[in-house]
């Protein structure tokens, strides 16, 4: 019987082994088929067909500029129709996101999806776009500015605007100074604290005033409270930020301003969206710079003068070609101090600078 058993017990454990061998073989070739399958069915990272996207934007214009109302929010509309519904754009207007100076870090560290704000708000991290707001280089109006700067910024690819996804610039054009007291010569202007920020800041201190850096969504305040005595800026400001309450005089000086505004978006987040989405947002863009960016800002100032202007009535003065002169050779250093400072970053700065005053003859002839 001992042996029966053994034999019987020897039997079963042999047949154990054929029957776990057998298993074993089986998941090998059940995992063997599921790696085919996720070889064959990679996960993507971007937003497909059917597949719904929200991009959080950020700028720092009240949700009444026309920034808001003309700009933003007719593109975002055309972009979610172009992309059937997958791209969603929310605007968080008057820095209600992010403050108007973080609005490009902002992006770069997906804080916001795609941002709205000026360059010189960060003076010194975008050097070689300074190009685009030196006194001394004559635009028309912000047509020809807003191209100059698109096509220049595009054919030199600057390094410090490589790590967002730049959908376009746009900029104010020239710009004047508006102040609580006349100023007819420089003598007027000397001391006087006047609003400015990134270039613009360096331009009034060779014509003697005393610039104070702060955001357009400040200067109200500023102005009101005495805390600054005029700004400089497009003539915009007077009715779309309400200055021409706080201001009483404009000192036509075209030569001393132009500031440049970015729309970009964060790298990460443009890369996840699909080709074809990539293409929507790419295409609706540039037909909005074409027939909305690149001249909002002279429909903006003939309004201002036709409303906010004319309602406070603000006296214009004009400087005399003499006195002009006087302040045109004060900024000439300006210019030639770029020139030099780009040579540190390893740009041709006297070959930048020429390149935007044929970008700007070029243009000017264009719109006049």
């Amino acid at each position: 019987m001992k042996q029966m058993w053994r034999r019987s017990g020897a039997g079963r454990f042999k047949g154990g082994k054929k029957v776990l061998a057998l298993l074993l073989v089986m998941m090998l070739m059940a995992v063997a088929g599921c790696s085919k399958k996720e070889e064959a069915q990679p996960v993507s990272s971007q937003n497909v067909k059917g597949q719904q996207v929200e991009l959080k934007l950020a700028h720092f214009w009240p949700s009444t500029h026309p920034a808001e109302t003309q700009l933003v929010q007719p593109w975002a509309a055309e972009i979610e129709k172009a992309s059937n519904g997958q791209v969603i754009i929310t605007s968080y207007p008057g820095e209600s996101l992010i403050p108007a100076a973080a609005i490009y870090e902002g992006v770069k560290n997906g804080r916001a999806d795609i941002g709205i704000s000026c360059f010189s708000y960060t003076r010194g991290q975008f050097p070689v776009s300074e190009v685009f707001e030196l006194p001394g280089i004559t635009y028309n109006n912000s047509q020809v500015a807003s191209r100059v700067a698109w096509e220049g910024i595009q054919e030199f690819n600057p390094k410090e605007v490589q790590d967002t996804k730049l959908l376009m610039v746009l900029t104010t054009g020239p710009g004047d100074l508006y102040t609580k007291k006349p100023v007819r010569k420089l003598e007027d202007l000397k001391g006087m604290e006047i609003r400015a920020t990134g270039l613009s800041a360096k331009t009034l201190e060779c014509v003697g005033a005393t610039p104070i850096a702060m955001p357009q969504s400040d200067a109200y305040d500023a102005l009101s409270k005495g805390m600054v005595k005029g700004n400089l800026g497009p003539i915009e400001v007077l009715q779309g930020w309400k200055q021409a309450e706080v201001t009483k005089y404009i000192t036509k000086s075209p030569f001393l301003y132009n500031t440049l505004f970015f729309v970009t978006m964060n790298k990460d987040k443009w890369d996840s969206l699909s080709p074809e989405n990539q293409k929507v947002v790419e295409e609706v863009t540039a037909k909005f710079f074409d027939e909305v960016a690149a001249g909002l800002w002279d429909k903006q100032n003939q309004e201002a003068m036709n409303g906010a202007i004319k309602e406070n009535q603000m006296e214009i003065i004009t400087l005399s070609p003499t006195e002009t002169k006087r302040w045109i050779k004060l900024v000439e250093p300006v210019q030639a101090n770029y020139v030099t400072q780009m040579s540190k970053f390893g740009v041709d700065g006297q070959k930048t600078l020429d390149r935007v005053k044929e970008l700007a003859d070029k243009y000017n002839q264009q719109y006049k």
